[in-house]
């Protein structure tokens, strides 16, 4: 079973799930915890291969299916019924991967620097990654992602913090996570069309220049997404403009459990 940890404030207060991206780890929240925990059930998970969680538990053909499965394997344990999901980067498909096969256990999908589509450039940058994931050394690798996806000064600590997180992991469970974006594309645009009955809320920052198109395209198609644009942001918009972040997300919720208790 993946590492969790929790933060249990009372049965009449919701859960708030968090899913990090890859390469990360759910230490990557360390500036929501504070404010989430005040009003919330806070799950907290390491995915597979990711921080405490054991490494070797993929097999063959296992896709963002079974890591989303892993997820709602800890649920069950800990006899969370519903949550409201937090994801951030990659870990946003996993959040809208439950969403699509356990559409009962979300309340709602709250995606910060959503991955929903993919331009040429992102396309060309997988590519290079999945020719040389086997023989380049992963963790040079995943510093060139991370300079291009967050190359301003003012994303330096979003990046250490995943290049940190990232060097905990080895290099066979970064070629099987790296694999899953071979087909990443057509799955995005499946998964789109198969949610948007999920309230959902994305968090973007204003420099996420790669990711930002195809979610104002998504969010104008659909009553049940909006889309919230943070300044003086990257990628990592949590880490970046945390107070920002936690403010949207929290009143977000508000007003999810609100219209959950009218209706």
């Amino acid at each position: 079973m993946l590492h969790y940890k929790t933060y249990i404030k009372g049965d009449k207060h919701p859960w708030v799930t968090f899913i990090h991206g890859a390469g990360g780890s759910s230490s990557v929240w360390f500036k929501q915890i504070r404010e989430f925990r005040q009003e919330h059930n806070i799950l907290l998970l390491d995915l597979r291969g990711h921080g405490r969680s054991e490494r070797g538990r993929w097999k063959k053909g296992d896709s963002f299916r079974e890591v989303a499965d892993d997820v709602v394997e800890v649920m069950d344990k800990l006899g969370i019924s519903r949550s409201h999901m937090i994801g951030m980067s990659l870990g946003t498909i996993v959040a809208q991967t439950l969403a699509e096969r356990h559409p009962g256990r979300v309340k709602s999908l709250i995606l910060g620097g959503a991955v929903i589509g993919l331009d040429i450039r992102t396309k060309l940058l997988l590519w290079a990654g999945n020719t040389f994931k086997r023989f380049v050394p992963y963790m040079l690798l995943y510093k060139l992602f991370a300079y291009i996806i967050m190359p301003k000064k003012e994303h330096e600590e979003s990046r250490l913090a995943f290049v940190n997180q990232a060097k905990k992991m080895c290099q066979k469970e970064f070629v099987k996570w790296f694999s899953l974006t071979k087909l990443i594309n057509p799955y995005l645009a499946r998964l789109q069309s198969t949610t948007t009955g999920v309230p959902t809320l994305f968090l973007m920052g204003e420099e996420d220049y790669l990711f930002i198109p195809p979610v104002e395209e998504v969010v104008s198609r659909s009553e049940k997404f909006r889309l919230i644009t943070i300044r003086n942001s990257g990628h990592v918009c949590n880490i970046d403009q945390p107070d920002e972040f936690n403010r949207h997300s929290i009143g977000y919720i508000r007003e999810m459990e609100s219209a959950i208790g009218a209706a």
